[in-house]
Parts: structure tokens; sequence; C-alpha cells
């Protein structure tokens, strides 16, 4: 259970975070009304309607941009760029194609880019790199923008009406591009989420939290690449889980999962269970959309592992479908099931689906572990007859 005192610093960072709004706030508002006496804008009814029409375009071409950064910069350091998310619109690299998919994630509309690491040659230089990449499009955006807006204003003496709305459109790029800067530049961490400047603050500090950085990097790099849960260096894990727990870093919990699944794949299926107990009860600090993450690996361990058909059940209820849970996990866990319940037609075309989107799995040590299972349960189905 978790006491006040393990929540108090989660809400000193929303007070803190709400106090740092209101002060952009403010300062934007006196910068606005500042530059309006100076230079006497005035908008018509009409560009004013059509900057609230424009205005969520806006927003979704200026978080395209920032994410664009990202993965300019996680190319430019040779990392493996799989996913672009902005708003409802979700892109997914399968293999060597690009898939177009809805994102029905609110944790994750206001943008994501996933650029993995392959190999951890100056593996923190790197991921520094891919990280400021999204702030610096945004500062960069925002210059572009507000001389376009400059040249535009001062092209129209004559208020002509096309102009104008083209000068209000620069300027309103200029400002949420702006604001995209601020905000991710700044360390923060919210809601399973830390910023930009947070992750890069990490890394230039030093000591453990920079440690914590590239361990975890470390063991991302090994299972995209190819290597399996039980052949990842166990006490990296336990280390980064330490410093989790020493610096109070919100994203220890993710070692839990890590864990889990190396202690699963060596056969420990007591401290696999442990580790995945310490998964769920850590489940609120991550992200609500994410944690069908955590769902399916609980119902695929109970019913394969412990062939406990009612718990099993249970967090498959809870699971949904999301673009970060691999197809085939969710065939698998469906097979599984099904065995339990003796459907066994209906667990062997789960298992051959499973098999055919195992290469599309982000975690290709995973991906190989599980394709291990699968043949064992295809064995068994095969020995009942």
């Amino acid at each position: 259970m978790k006491t006040r005192k393990q929540k108090m610093p989660k809400f000193i960072n929303l007070i803190a975070f709400v106090i740092f709004c209101a002060v952009l706030g403010f300062f934007l508002g006196y910068f606005l009304k500042k530059f309006d006496l100076e230079v006497n804008i005035s908008i018509s009814n009409y560009t004013t309607l059509a900057m609230l029409i424009l205005f969520i375009p806006v927003f979704f071409i200026v978080i395209a941009t920032h994410e664009a950064g990202h993965a300019f910069a996680g190319t430019k350091v040779n990392f493996d760029f799989k996913m672009f998310v902005v708003g409802p619109f979700l892109w997914t690299k399968e293999e060597s194609q690009w898939i177009f998919k809805w994102n029905k994630n609110v944790n994750t509309a206001g943008g994501l880019v996933v650029c993995l690491p392959t190999d951890t040659h100056n593996l923190n230089k790197r991921f520094a790199t891919y990280v400021a990449g999204g702030p610096l499009a945004s500062l960069l955006f925002t210059i572009f923008t507000f001389i376009l807006f400059l040249v535009a204003y001062n092209l129209n003496p004559n208020k002509n009406l096309a102009l104008e709305i083209t000068s209000s459109l620069f300027f309103l790029f200029a400002i949420f591009s702006l604001l995209i800067f601020v905000v991710t530049a700044i360390p923060f961490h919210s809601g399973g989420f830390s910023s930009d400047g947070a992750r890069i603050f990490r890394i230039l500090k030093g000591g453990d939290a920079a440690k914590f950085e590239m361990l975890i990097l470390k063991i991302i790099s090994n299972t995209t690449s190819g290597i399996r849960p039980k052949d990842i260096e166990i006490k990296d894990l336990n280390e980064a889980l330490e410093i989790a727990k020493k610096l109070n870093l919100p994203q220890g919990v993710y070692l839990h999962g890590l864990l889990h699944q190396t202690e699963f794949d060596l056969g420990n299926l007591e401290a696999a269970e442990q580790h995945l107990k310490n998964y769920l009860n850590e489940i609120d600090e991550i992200p609500a959309g994410m944690r069908n993450t955590v769902w399916i690996d609980a119902a695929f361990f109970y019913s394969f592992a412990k062939q406990d058909l009612v718990t099993a059940e249970k967090y498959w209820l809870l699971f949904k479908p999301s673009p970060f849970v691999a197809a085939c996990q969710v065939f698998a866990t469906e097979a599984a099931i099904c065995i339990l319940k003796h459907e066994n037609d209906q667990a062997f075309f789960k298992i051959n689906e499973s098999l055919k989107n195992i290469p599309k799995i982000l975690d290709k040590g995973l991906g190989i572990a599980l394709t291990e299972r699968l043949k064992l349960l295809r064995n068994k189905i095969e020995k009942v007859g």
C-alpha cells in the first residue's frame, strides 16, 4: 500500500507544473498585449473563425514537427525508427514495411516516437542527441514560423483578408511550437512520462541517474537486437532496480516486467510470479493506456505457466487491444486460455496466427522465447489428438 509520504512528490510536481504554466501564461499574455499595442494588430471576425477552425490541425502539425525532430535525430545516431504517433494517427514499422493504424490510446495522443538502439556504442551521447532532437525541432520551427509571420504581416498594410489569415496562422504555429519547446525542454516528470529535458538532465548529471538511463538503454538494445530474456545480464536488471529505488524513479516499475520475463524464460516460475506481482502492485506508476502490457503478461503467465484459468481470465478481461502489445502476444495468450478450456481447435488456430506475427514484434528476444512456448503448446494439443 502506498503511503501519503510516497505520493507527496507527485503532488508537489503537479503544483509546480501548474504554477509554471500560470507564470508562462502570464508572460505570454503580457507579450501579446505589448505586441498588440506596438504594431496595432487587429484581426477580422473571419480570421478569428479561421483560427478556431485550424486550431486542432495546427496543434497536430506542431506536435508532428516535434516528434519528427526526435525521429530525424534518432536515425542520425543509427537508432531503429519503429513508431510515429500524432493524435489519432499512428504509423508502425512491421519488419521492413510501414503500417498505418488508428491510435486509440489517449496517453500517446500528444505525440510519440519510438527509436530503438541496436548497439551500445557511445550510447549515452547518442541517446541525448535523440532526445534533444524534439525540443530543437520545436525551437527551430518557432523561429521559422515567427519570421514568416513578420514577413506576411509587413506585406499586408491594406489588411487583405488572405494575407491576414496567413500571418495569423504563422503566428499561431509560432506560439504553439514555443509552448511545446518550453514544456518539453524543462526537466519534469508526470503521469509515468519524463520530459525530454528530464531525460537529458539525468544523462548529463552523471552518477546514478545517468547510470540508470544507460542500463535501461543497454537492456533495450539487447532485447530488440534478438537476445532472449534468459540471456540478459540479470545483474544489470537488479542494479537498475536498486538505483530506481534509491532515487525514487517511477521508471523502476518497468524493471519488474523485465525481471519477470527473465525469470520466466529461465524457468524460475516462483521468482517470475513474484516480479509479476510487484509489477501489478506498482501499476499506478504506469500510464493508463500502457497498462495493457502488464495485463497481457499476467494473463499469459497464469494461463501458460501456472495453468490457472480463473486468474488468467481475470487479467485477460482487463486487457484492451493496444499498439504497444504485439499481435503475437495476444494470439499466444488466447491460445493458452483456449487450451485450459479444452478448446483445442481454436487454440491451434491461435498458435499458428501468433507464429505468423512473431516477426513483427519489436522485442525480438521475447519473440524467440515466445516461439519456443508456442511450439510447446502445439505439441501439447497434438498429444491430446
